[in-house]
């Protein structure tokens, strides 16, 4: 390792040189408290920024070894210190001149989830915080007095403004550290209370705009109607009280604009942790929830889709069934057993963005249309089986059909964005109107075990690249992979993790004989094991990667068009 005189006399050395030469620049450099790596030096200065990252050893950083103590404590830890340096490295962003990206100093943006991301590590009370910077230059020409400027006059202040316990605000991180015990204390009494979801009374569901997802301001605070209502002691906050959702099945209705989208999509983002001021910081959602849709033109693969299609025209095989361009009834049968496959044990869905035929079928239509000659079998034949054999629960967001007033277990009324319980007054409603279907079967059993055989062609391409476009799709190679519609992606560096997940296993894990579930195993057990740090072979890992959940990865796998079975 070299000290910081020596990466000063280098730059100098190299000033006024062609930008090539700031590769010299590689390796670590001692400055007395942290070590400074550069760990990637762009090309030029109009390419993607070089990739440097900080060093700060436990007895320098001083964080309280209990905030270590668990995962998700460690992983709040982490991402409050990328908070932190973030805003230290905005700040002095640009400060430095040059053409192209030169002076940018930039970290992760994090939203309003706490996810694991590979900017931050913690381990045994040291800190590596991973970042990127434009270095200067003047057209192309290294500019090394700029360059000086961000890495000995910049750089120090925020690393020490941000990654020394004794230098941060300690209460504000105290405080986080307690909401973690406290989402953590919530989510691990779901089970045990019998719940797949909580909500706490005066918790801001309702967001600024479509575009924001910051709390909205002058929003109805939650509620909970009494006989939902359940207290729990937090170890931190003490005594709480807010709705509980029971396993089984449950529905929201109301009228339009009066809140239950927006319950939903609360319900769907609890699955994650919240930081502090979010207003939703304890809704907390069973971890394997899925939010289920219909998602025309998607590509399926050898999925079985036979307990709710079958005897399609023209024999085609629902057991295995496979398509370039699905339909809304069969991407939402594809979708609803690929979430079983991951493991799901609550789906969620709105009426709005689900198809029709899959979800029911009136006493009207069935009367007409005999059931031999209709393929689908409606959600609302199978979601009572679903749970009772399968322990799967269902949230259903419904606004024009009072159907599965027959099916739900508990239904509650969104007015003006005020939950009520009207469970009672909707079932004797239901009996005076028809039956909706015939009486309701063991849920079929299925297959499972899809063996993704290799792609040859990708183990051949020795450049194959993966790249992310936001949250809405990503590429591998020349195939994109469709994602809009996974609406439980909450960040872009969640989708760039997908890509390069994807990547590992078509390259390493796809082999004809283990299956998706068996991948996706050895997926969730390399990132617990070495974090998105695994996904690389040497020591320059990307700065911005955060980690996805199992339905996601899955998600994403069952998306690409090249999955061959």
């Amino acid at each position: 390792m070299k000290s910081s005189q020596e990466l000063r006399a280098k730059l100098h050395s190299i000033d006024h040189r062609g930008y090539p030469a700031y590769k010299e620049l590689q390796g670590s450099y001692d400055f007395r408290d942290y070590i400074l790596s550069i760990d990637h030096v762009q090309g030029d200065p109009f390419a993607a920024p070089s990739r440097l990252s900080i060093q700060v050893a436990g007895n320098q950083a001083g964080f309280p070894a209990e905030y270590e103590a668990t995962k998700a404590r460690r992983i709040t830890l982490q991402d409050h210190l990328t908070r932190l340096f973030g805003r230290e490295l905005n700040a002095g962003s640009f400060s430095a001149r040059g053409s192209g990206k030169s002076g940018l100093l930039t970290a992760s943006r994090c939203g309003q989830e706490v996810l694991e991301r590979t900017a931050c590590r913690v381990q045994n009370g040291s800190v590596r915080m991973r970042f990127e910077a434009g270095f200067p230059a003047r057209g192309r020409t290294i500019d090394a007095g700029e360059l000086e400027k961000m890495l000995f006059d910049i750089l120090p202040g925020c690393v020490r403004k941000s990654l020394f316990y004794r230098n941060i605000d300690q209460r504000k991180l105290k405080a986080a550290i307690d909401l973690c015990d406290d989402q953590q204390y919530v989510r691990g009494k779901l089970k045990e209370l019998g719940l797949c979801a909580f909500i706490a009374n005066g918790s801001i569901l309702p967001r600024q705009s479509g575009i924001s997802d910051l709390p909205m301001k002058g929003a109805v605070p939650f509620t909970s109607p009494s006989s939902l209502e359940v207290a729990l002691t937090l170890p931190c906050r003490g005594e709480i009280k807010g709705m509980g959702i029971p396993t089984g099945i449950t529905l929201f209705v109301g009228g339009g604009y009066h809140g239950k989208s927006t319950v939903l999509q609360a319900l769907q983002n609890g699955v994650y942790n919240h930081i502090g001021g979010d207003g939703r910081e304890l809704v907390v959602t069973d971890e394997t929830a899925w939010k289920l849709r219909s998602e025309d033109g998607r590509s399926i693969a050898s999925v079985d889709i036979s307990p709710f299609i079958t005897h399609l025209p023209g024999g085609r095989d629902t057991g295995r069934f496979s398509s370039e361009d699905a339909s809304g009834s069969t991407s939402q049968a594809a979708n609803l057993m690929e979430a079983l496959e991951s493991g799901s044990t609550l789906l969620l869905m709105d009426e709005d963005t689900s198809a029709t035929n899959f979800m029911i079928r009136d006493k009207l239509m069935q009367q007409v249309i005999s059931p031999k000659e209709e393929p689908i079998t409606p959600y609302i034949q199978r979601v009572r089986s679903l749970f009772q054999d399968c322990g799967v629960s269902s949230i259903i967001v419904a606004g024009s059909s009072g159907s599965y007033f027959h099916v739900a277990d508990t239904v509650i009324q969104m007015k003006n964005y005020v939950p009520l319980d009207i469970t009672a007054r909707a079932k004797e409603a239901a009996r005076e109107f028809p039956v909706f279907s015939a009486d309701q079967e063991l849920f079929p059993r299925w297959n499972q075990d899809r063996s993704p055989r290799p792609n040859m062609a990708l183990r051949r391409d020795d450049r194959l690249k993966a790249k992310a476009m936001g949250t809405n799709e990503l590429s591998l190679g020349h195939d994109t992979v469709e994602l809009r519609y996974v609406e439980q992606l909450r960040d872009s560096e969640q989708t760039m993790a997908l890509a390069l997940l994807l990547q590992y296993a078509e390259l390493r894990l796809m082999d004809g004989k283990k299956t998706l579930r068996q991948i996706a195993d050895q997926l969730e057990s390399l990132l617990d094991q070495k974090g998105l740090e695994g996904l690389f072979d040497r020591g320059d890992v990307r700065s911005s990667l955060a980690r996805p959940r199992r339905q996601e990865i899955m998600a994403c796998i069952n998306r690409y068009r090249k999955l061959l079975f």
